[in-house]
């Protein structure tokens, strides 16, 4: 099976979970303060990296002669997230008329850097903003563009107390709302939206907490949608669900940190755990890939993301993650039974009311797919009132060939592109008529 950049990381990630879960003690007895807290280990200050010269998404994008901005939006919750933006296309001149708007969401453990990395020819963000459109892309808290808040500091738990419901719930309505309010975006009915992976499940999570929110979205499309788990079929995720997925000593050690911080100790360990012989090698080298999968991605984005990821995620997103693949229910977070009759008024969360949903969803899946089965994609799109499915019939397409394979434009961006501007053509008639 192929493996890109976002393979690796993946198996990274939960060989280092592996590696808590085999330290942590056999059972739920016993003082918790003596449990040895191995997230230090993780999380190191004094190995910390400085990110400041590294380069960012308006150096990708300005690179190629595209104009970029970048934006600081506070949430209702007080975190400050960025957006970048690329405000007209330099190819158009069209800096001066009005534009529809696009918005691009990566997923968990990336930034806004993965979009441009594809360069003008393939990169979406590049396609949507010579195709007319006002073009932007979000970062969600925690990841190195928004890591800060008005009162929180990033050295306390209380910083990383958030999971993918936080994202969705405050920082993509937050960020919807900011593109609508700038000049270009007044007057305008709603943006298109673009999501990949987690980018997907903050989706379907704000569309139907906060149902409003479909009036302001015109169309909405899910790559590697990521909703119901039950069906994954990623055997590292099967393994340690069972330990990370309920309310227990292992969960209590590692939530609310920061995962895989951006420092030498994280560096060291990612390459410690590609050496030849680990159980997850197979994952950190192209050279593992089989004839018939050489060649399947972008090897100049796969030498960008390597040194953007990961960007930074709260160990609550991937507890969060765990809790859906052992429930079999997309739902909220669950604290335990006393804490979610506190916050839900119930012993176990509510599921999320996906039927609500009414924003023209269209669903991109395939069948080989570890992350997003197929039977769930189809379970989700079974609630969804307005959705249009489109099944890859490559069989070797996987989780990251939706943002990264070399013919990811001809079989994703330009399709979805098409698709906006049919919805755009079709509102200008209805606004005539």
């Amino acid at each position: 099976m192929h493996r890109s950049n976002i393979g690796v990381y993946t198996a990274l990630v939960f060989s280092v979970l592996g590696t808590i879960v085999l330290g942590a003690p056999l059972s739920n007895e016993g003082d918790p303060a003596e449990v040895t807290n191995f997230y230090e280990q993780f999380n190191n200050p004094d190995a910390h990296l400085s990110l400041t010269n590294a380069p960012d998404t308006t150096y990708f994008i300005q690179e190629h002669g595209y104009p970029a901005e970048r934006h600081y939006v506070t949430t209702e919750d007080g975190y400050i997230i960025s957006l970048f933006r690329i405000p007209y296309s330099h190819n158009l001149k069209n800096q001066d008329e009005k534009k529809p708007i696009a918005f691009i969401q990566h997923g968990l453990f990336g930034s806004s850097d993965a979009w441009p990395s594809l360069g003008p020819d393939d990169g979406l963000p590049f396609l949507l903003s010579d195709a007319g459109y006002d073009v932007w892309l979000g970062n969600a808290r925690g990841n190195r563009y928004s890591r800060n808040h008005t009162s929180r500091s990033t050295d306390h738990p209380d910083f990383w107390r958030f999971s993918w419901h936080e994202i969705a719930y405050f920082d993509i309505a937050a960020a919807i709302d900011y593109t609508l309010s700038t000049e270009n975006g007044k007057d305008q009915e709603g943006i298109h939206y673009v999501g990949h992976s987690q980018g997907t499940t903050v989706m379907f999570v704000l569309m139907s907490s906060r149902p409003e929110y479909n009036k302001k979205v015109k169309t909405a499309h899910m790559l590697a949608p990521v909703a119901f788990m039950d069906n994954m079929e990623n055997t590292l995720v099967n393994s340690l669900s069972p330990y990370l997925g309920f309310n227990n000593i292992y969960s209590t050690l590692f939530c609310s940190q920061e995962f895989l911080p951006y420092n030498d100790f994280v560096l060291a360990l990612m390459y410690s755990v590609c050496l030849p012989g680990s159980i997850v090698s197979s994952f950190c080298s192209s050279s593992e890939e089989t004839p018939v999968n050489q060649g399947r991605t972008n090897s100049t984005a796969n030498s960008v993301i390597s040194g953007a990821m990961p960007a930074g995620v709260s160990t609550d997103q991937i507890l969060h993650y765990m809790q859906e693949f052992q429930s079999g229910h997309f739902r909220q977070f669950d604290f335990g039974t006393k804490k979610n009759l506190k916050i839900y008024g119930t012993e176990a969360p509510p599921d999320y009311p996906t039927e609500l949903i009414t924003t023209e969803m269209h669903l991109w899946y395939s069948d080989n797919d570890d992350m997003s089965a197929v039977e769930d994609v189809l379970r989700v799109a079974e609630t969804l009132p307005n959705k249009v499915m489109h099944h890859m019939e490559d069989p070797l397409w996987d989780h990251g060939d939706f943002a990264n394979n070399w013919e990811v434009r001809q079989y994703i961006n330009d399709p979805i592109i098409a698709i906006m501007n049919e919805y755009e053509t079709r509102s200008e008639s209805n606004s005539v008529q």
